[in-house]
């Protein structure tokens, strides 16, 4: 089997949308960066490469700042500020998180042939320097590549390898729903599940004396149940109603339907780490039964 895998390497976005879900402030939503590469798909469609599909998608982050201050143990947020409106006053806004980050994604796909990979590369480059990427303006990035990988080769580890170390440094996304499943099947609800994982747990190995109240007391580093580099993510949206007509919707010949964002736990790991290729790509996934639009991987 052959993988074609484009690679587009470090993008610099500026004011990117931190708020991945209504709950959650960090790297953008994985839908952010699959609906950027289906935006980039559809540039194509009245091209010479409207065959170009886009199977599976991968991201690995090299810097990520929140734009936020933080003193002592609090956190606030730097929000920007709207222009005036006629009569002078400052308009209403709901404040938006906003980050600046350098990515790499990683992009499993088919319909190009060989002889067209040059022509292709340049486009991919022009078309994306013209877009918008989970909020943010693309600032620039570096020149696409393709790699073709034959899982049947003898040199298929030695090829896969070589791509991943051109991904470094940095951290790749990978999902751990399994955590969630764990915690859950141990009689966690979902919120209990996510904050479990993420907590920092410190224990004191001195305890505080009466008569020397100006004693220091020691804490230790702190430890997480999970291992790894553990993180709330967002995934996808969970459908509240059947499809129907709903005044002033976007796509007046689309059905729609009232959603929730999906929440699971992720982990950020580094891609020499990785078995595999495969292990950073993720695709869409729609679940009828449970009404669940998703971003999954499938290893």
């Amino acid at each position: 089997m052959i993988q074609n895998i484009l690679t587009i390497p470090r993008i610099v976005i500026s004011d990117a949308n931190a708020f991945s879900s209504p709950f959650t402030v960090g790297f953008p939503a994985m839908t952010a960066w699959l609906g950027a590469v289906h935006a980039l798909q559809r540039k194509f469609t009245d091209t010479k490469f409207s065959k170009f599909n886009a199977l599976r998608v991968g991201v690995v982050s090299h810097q990520f700042k929140l734009r936020a201050h933080r003193s002592g143990y609090v956190t606030s947020l730097i929000g920007e500020r709207h222009p005036l409106k006629k009569d002078g006053n400052s308009p209403s806004f709901v404040e938006e998180p906003k980050c600046h980050l350098t990515i790499s994604l990683v992009i499993e796909f088919s319909g190009v042939s060989a002889v067209e990979h040059d022509e292709f590369l340049d486009s991919v480059y022009a078309e994306l320097l013209k877009m918008r990427m989970a909020g943010g303006v693309i600032q620039k990035l570096g020149k696409p590549k393709i790699a073709k990988l034959d899982k049947t080769s003898d040199n298929y580890p030695g090829e896969a390898k070589r791509l991943q170390a051109s991904l470094m440094p940095g951290y790749a996304l990978l999902e751990r729903s399994d955590l969630m499943i764990e915690a859950m099947r141990e009689g966690k609800d979902a919120l209990e599940a996510v904050l479990d994982a993420v907590s920092v747990t410190q224990k004191c190995s001195t305890l505080p004396n009466e008569d020397k109240p100006h004693e220091k007391v020691a804490w230790d580093k702190g430890s997480r149940k999970y291992k790894g580099w553990i993180v709330p993510i967002a995934t996808g949206f969970h459908a509240l109603t059947e499809p129907a007509t709903a005044l002033n919707q976007r796509d007046p010949e689309t059905p729609h339907r009232f959603a929730e964002a999906v929440v699971t736990l992720g982990e950020f790991k580094m891609p020499h780490r990785l078995s595999s290729v495969d292990d950073i790509l993720w695709h869409y996934h729609f679940d009828s039964e449970n009404n669940l639009y998703t971003c999954k991987q499938t290893n």
